[in-house]
C-alpha cells in the first residue's frame, strides 16, 4: 500500500508494504521555485528527564509486543506489520478512550520506554498506546504523517474528536498519511 503527499516543493512517497520513503521533487522546478524548500527546523523539548506517571506492567507488555512484533520478520516489512497490528487492535477495541484515558495510556508507555533497551521513538510509542488501550476494549485513532522542510515522519495518536494526545503544538505541521482506527480509517 503507498501514499503521498504533495507540498508542492516534494512529493513524499510512503510505501507501507516495504517502510520505503521517497522524496520527489517536480522535474519543472527551476532556480526560482528551487529555493523555497528551507531545510530548517522546528525547536523540540529535549532532555534525559524520567517522563511522569504511573508505572503498569501492561505498558511494558504492550511495548515489548511492539519491538517482537517488528521483529519477526525483515526490517522492510516491520512498518506493515506495525500497520496490521493496529487495525487487529482497533477492530476489537469499542469504546472510544477519553482524553484521559488516552493521556494516562500514553504517559505509561513512556514511562516503560524509559528502560526499554529496544529503539522506542514515536512509532513504537504510538502502537504500543493503541495496544495498551485495546486491552481494556478502548480505541483511539493511530496517526501516521509527513511534514515537510525538512521532510520527516511522525506517528501519534488522537481520540476520536481527532485530538493529539500529548503532542508538542508542533505535531500540527504533520500531514497524516496514514490513519487506523476508526470510520475515518484511511488504510
Amino acid at each position: 500500500m503507498e501514499r503521498s503527499v504533495d507540498f508542492g516543493h516534494v512529493q513524499v512517497v510512503i510505501d507501507y508494504d516495504t517502510g520505503r520513503v521517497h522524496c520527489l521533487i517536480p522535474a519543472d522546478l527551476g532556480p526560482s521555485t528551487a529555493s523555497k524548500a528551507s531545510w530548517g527546523s522546528a525547536e523540540h523539548p529535549a532532555g534525559l528527564t524520567a517522563p511522569r506517571g504511573m508505572w503498569r506492567p501492561a505498558a511494558a507488555a504492550s511495548l515489548a509486543a511492539v519491538s517482537l512484533i517488528k521483529a519477526a520478520g525483515s526490517r522492510e516489512t516491520a512498518l506493515r506489520r506495525i500497520a496490521g497490528a493496529m487495525h487487529t487492535a482497533t477492530s476489537t477495541a469499542r469504546t472510544p478512550a477519553t482524553h484521559a484515558q488516552a493521556a494516562s495510556a500514553v504517559r505509561a508507555v513512556r514511562r516503560a520506554a524509559w528502560f526499554s533497551p529496544a529503539r522506542t521513538a514515536c512509532l513504537e510509542e504510538s502502537a504500543a498506546v493503541v495496544l495498551l488501550l485495546a486491552l481494556g476494549r478502548r480505541s483511539v485513532i493511530w496517526c501516521h504523517g509527513v511534514a515537510p522542510d525538512p521532510v520527516r515522519l511522525h506517528a501519534w495518536i488522537t481520540t476520536a474528536d481527532g485530538i493529539a494526545v500529548a503532542e508538542p503544538a508542533s505535531t500540527s505541521a504533520y500531514t497524516p498519511v496514514l490513519t487506523i482506527g476508526d470510520h475515518r480509517d484511511t488504510a
